[in-house]
């Protein structure tokens, strides 16, 4: 609701740049789908190493 009402100030203000903003603002989040894509794969093999280092520590019963 911010982005949205920011939005609005900024077409009420400048027209153009509301414009630009408006066309940009889904091509910018098509080209960042990738580095989220990296970011949760990251995310994943981390907690995969921290499982394994923690293992043998979870099998002798320790908190």
């Amino acid at each position: 609701m911010l982005l949205f009402v920011g939005l609005c100030i900024l077409f009420f203000l400048c027209w153009p740049l509301g414009l630009v903003v408006l066309i940009s603002w889904p091509l910018l989040w098509l080209l960042s789908i990738p580095f989220r894509i990296v970011a949760i794969v990251l995310s994943a093999l981390l907690a995969l190493l921290r499982a394994i280092l923690f293992l043998p520590a979870r099998l002798l019963g320790g908190r």
